[in-house]
């Protein structure tokens, strides 16, 4: 009697489920394409400056809020002041820069990232 399990099923699923996998020569070929260059300028066109922009609005903000009490403590309706108004400010960005990369990225990046991937895919 032995005691040996089975061995296990193969692997399921329709064709295209093991695909080649791209070889680092071809990532490195890629790498070096003027589309891939393109792409790369493309995303750091739009996040690099929008990146220091907001570094700096926050910036401004802890400087206010540190050396400028008095502006900060200015009421602007009620108890509302300056840095309360200020502060929901800087999450309005956040939401508002998320927002827009999310449709710089759609329109922008995504086309052209699908383009080398399916070149990328069609050399395999």
């Amino acid at each position: 009697m032995t005691t040996d399990a089975p061995p296990p099923p193969p692997p399921t699923g329709g064709p295209g489920t093991h695909r080649a996998q791209p070889t680092t020569e071809q990532y490195v070929e890629v790498q070096r394409s003027a589309d891939f260059g393109e792409l790369r300028r493309t995303y750091r066109s739009f996040a690099f400056p929008l990146t220091v922009a907001f570094i700096a609005w926050y910036l401004l903000y802890v400087l206010l809020s540190n050396y400028a009490g008095a502006f900060m403590g200015t009421q602007v309706v009620g108890n509302i002041n300056v840095a309360l108004v200020l502060g929901l400010a800087q999450f309005a960005t956040t939401f508002l820069i998320a927002w827009l990369y999310s449709r710089h990225a759609a329109a922008k990046l995504d086309p052209k990232a699908d383009a080398i991937k399916a070149r990328m895919e069609a050399d395999l």
